[in-house]
């Protein structure tokens, strides 16, 4: 007999619906009413990509100990898909509990002997409540609610505050709501056993000040407090939101309260190749302008990036990535445009990469990418992804300097054009390979330039002379290298013990890294590990790498492509770093890393590529 699985504020409870069922706001719900009980929750959606009909899944991770990872592994099935039944029931943990409809009697085949079965007739208490068809089946998913809250001891009245904020002034909606979240407890109280499930949540006060918010759109908030004003966007999942949600911001904090004009431009393009080539005219106009889209529409963008980068026009790209080749899986989750960003477009091109591992940090790299973007006048690409952008997340407050002022870099004034200050477009008058500009109608006769794609000499002058291309290129180069003491620095975390083990993991794997760090050093192995936060790579990674025997690089693609990225930038021999890659389209679980790390060192030899089963 498997005992049960007993926990207090420490499960995973995955939900399987329909999509397009209403069971996305229920799910929610649930996991913010445990976060009001001062209890750490990590949500993800897991959604198709059709509109409604597949099977969707909600995962609320429940960690006292503050851990936002995924973990792995599933101790509550909340099974609402019959189409999914079985493959809801075998990912349940051996003394785990199944949740279901019990309104339809099922065989004891449907069942496994290692879990603990619950079963609510939650359509016969529709059908006996309701007659409306739509009504049934929306208050259903309030009713597994409440008798879940019941059975985990989540506080009713939390659930009924958060309704009342929900539908503030909406008075009939928050009586419905809460006639049938007692609905379910009442019928979970009366007839099942009173210690049925041993997983609980108990009150804490372990959230403090942190923050529940979406990647999406604290970049797009980022976007803002960072001076954009132009946004040029074709609608694509994941990002769509984010444009979404700069318009909204925009017409709350860029509009004039006097004269309620716009301060800001917002335009849906025809497609990618279009809002990319608004983005540049806006940058070189001197205006601070972004675009979000994915990995497709940066394949169709590539060719005006590469004009951006050539110019040398300041343009910032917020990347929220998805599962690719092609179209890919678009409500999927991967880390795998690294080398189609870094090297975006033909010829040798190089562009900078900011890695936000939560959304916080989307907030403060988008303001970053604005301006380093400015300051470096070349295309900044802000690499999120699906897991960071559309899930709900606990973080640290958004915070902002109200000293801070807006980089704009090397542009040269009227003034100083007048006083006879040497201006050429692309002369490199300091050594860091970054030359001034001016903005169009800086001075009536002085200052102007032809923005060039093609080769060009220091002053602008069109050369197909190769010691002038050469020239150039060079010079782009050591701007490149200038970006590597701007761009966002490594942050370290040194094992408490010595180790020749090292481990580089950045962007939305760093919840579930921390968490297997911390597993594997209680276990008797050690790791430091460094978290990348841009690209180019400052100086600090490859020493950081020469102090280890071997560093694992742990990521979410199948072609290991920031390892790559690292041997084919600094030169580093392949063997000494080895790849733990992850990419069913799912988040990174801690058990994941953990045990791809354990069976390396195990083995005592370099290990072949991981592949995700999670």
């Amino acid at each position: 007999m498997v005992p049960r699985l007993s926990a207090i504020n420490d499960f995973v409870v995955k939900f399987a619906n329909v999509n397009g069922s209403g069971s996305a706001s229920a799910n929610e719900l649930f996991a913010r009413a445990i976060l009001r009980m001062g209890v750490p929750v990590s949500p993800r959606n897991i959604f198709p990509s059709n509109i409604q009909g597949l099977p969707t899944w909600y995962e609320v991770r429940v960690s006292e100990a503050g851990y936002l990872g995924r973990r792995g592994g599933v101790d509550m099935a909340v099974a609402m898909n019959p189409e999914t039944w079985k493959q809801d029931l075998a990912a349940i943990t051996p003394g785990g509990y199944l949740f279901y409809d019990s309104t339809r009697p099922l065989p004891a085949s449907a069942f496994r002997d290692d879990i603990t079965a619950i079963g609510v007739p939650l359509t016969a208490i529709c059908n006996a409540t309701y007659t409306d068809p739509r009504q049934r089946q929306l208050f259903k998913n309030i009713i597994y609610v409440g008798a879940l809250s019941h059975l985990l001891g989540i506080e009713a009245g939390v659930i009924e505050a958060l309704f009342a904020q929900q539908f503030k002034g909406k008075e009939p909606l928050i009586a419905s709501n809460r006639t049938a979240l007692h609905l379910g407890r009442d019928w979970a109280r009366d007839n099942l056993p009173a210690d049925i499930c041993a997983l609980k949540v108990e009150r804490r006060d372990a959230v403090g000040d942190m923050i529940f918010a979406e990647g999406n759109a604290a970049a797009a908030l980022g976007a803002v407090y960072g001076g954009a004003t132009v946004c040029a966007w074709y609608p694509i999942t994941p990002s769509s939101s984010v444009a979404e949600a700069f318009e909204g911001y925009c017409k709350k904090l860029r509009t004039d309260p006097e004269t309620g004009q716009a301060r800001y431009a917002i335009i849906q393009s025809e497609d990618e190749l279009a809002s990319i080539g608004m983005v540049i005219g806006a940058g070189w106009n001197g205006a601070r302008a972004f675009t979000s889209t994915s990995g497709p529409g940066v394949s169709l963008m590539t060719e005006f990036i590469g004009l951006a980068y050539f110019a040398e026009i300041p343009a910032v790209i917020m990347n929220v990535q998805r599962g690719g080749p092609s179209t890919g899986m678009p409500t999927r989750t991967q880390q795998s445009d690294i080398f189609s960003c870094a090297y975006a477009s033909n010829g040798d091109t190089k562009h900078v990469l900011l890695f936000p591992e939560d959304p916080r940090e989307c907030f403060d790299f988008a303001a970053d990418a604005l301006d380093l973007a400015d300051r470096l006048q070349t295309p900044v690409f802000l690499m999120s992804d699906l897991d960071i952008g559309m899930n709900t997340r606990l973080c640290r407050p958004f915070e902002w300097d109200e000293s801070r002022r807006l980089d704009r870099g090397k542009v040269m004034t009227a003034a100083e054009l007048e006083a006879g200050k040497t201006f050429g477009r692309y002369l490199d008058v300091d050594g860091d390979g970054i030359p001034w500009r001016t903005l169009p109608g800086t001075h009536a006769a002085k200052g102007s330039f032809f923005t060039r794609g093609t080769t060009k000499n220091a002053y602008a002058k069109y050369s197909e002379e190769g010691a002038d291309y050469v020239e150039n290129m060079e010079r782009l180069q050591r701007k490149f290298d200038t970006a590597k003491k701007l761009v966002p620095q490594p942050i370290l975390r040194q094992a408490d013990k010595p180790t020749k083990l090292g481990a580089l993991y950045f962007g939305s794997t760093a919840p579930a890294m921390d968490e297997a760090l911390d597993h594997l050093a209680a276990a008797g192995q050690p790791l430091d590990a460094l978290r990348l936060r841009a690209f180019p790579f400052p100086d600090s990674v490859r020493a950081f790498i020469e102090a280890h025997e071997q560093v694992f690089v742990v990521e979410q693609n199948r072609d290991g492509q920031m390892r790559s990225l690292i041997v084919n930038e600094l030169g580093i021999d392949p063997v000494r770093l080895v790849p733990v890659l992850h990419y069913d389209g799912t988040p990174i679980t801690a058990r994941f890393i953990g045990q791809s790390i354990r069976n390396h060192i195990q083995q005592g030899a370099l290990a072949p590529f991981e592949r995700a089963v999670s």
